[in-house]
């Protein structure tokens, strides 16, 4: 009845991987924290989060979770709040009640409507970045550049 006529899934949402440590609802942690594997937040952190070398590492954070210091893990799921600066060397996702005041450093973002972000987006590839120049239409007065370069002088 239905031959040739294929059903594809929706796709799956991001394994968030196992979680190793879990910092409940009713914990405050003081100081830095170095981790691999996963870690789940839901209490509170005040101080910095890194991966210890674990390329692997995956943060998530619950809407309940809040940490105040910088955050520097390869994979991100956030769903609480970040005060400070966010680096995510292989990606990150904001949900829906995600907050970030600072910057998020990323080189893939996921956002869902509603997440904010009071800080600026910047997308790190690893890759230099190419130098190219776009010849303006005539009569427009605008030059395109992408790069370093500066723009010629005009003679007057």
């Amino acid at each position: 009845m239905f031959k040739g006529n294929k059903v594809t899934p929706p796709p799956s949402k991001p394994s968030t991987g196992s979680v190793d440590t879990l910092i409940g609802r009713q914990t405050e942690l003081s100081g830095d924290i170095r981790f691999s594997g996963g870690l789940h937040v839901d209490g509170k952190i005040k101080g910095k989060v890194l991966a210890a070398g674990d390329k692997s590492a995956v943060l998530s954070v619950s809407d309940a979770g809040v940490i105040e210091g910088d955050v520097r893990v390869p994979v991100i799921v956030l769903n609480g709040s970040v005060m400070g600066d966010v680096h995510a060397s292989e990606r990150i996702s904001l949900s829906v009640k995600a907050r970030v005041t600072g910057n998020v450093y990323y080189k893939v973002l996921e956002m869902a409507s509603g997440a904010k972000v009071n800080g600026q987006l910047v997308h790190e590839d690893g890759a230099p970045q190419a130098i190219t120049h776009k010849k303006p239409a005539s009569g427009s007065g605008v030059t395109e550049l992408r790069g370093d370069e500066q723009p010629a002088a005009k003679a007057g």
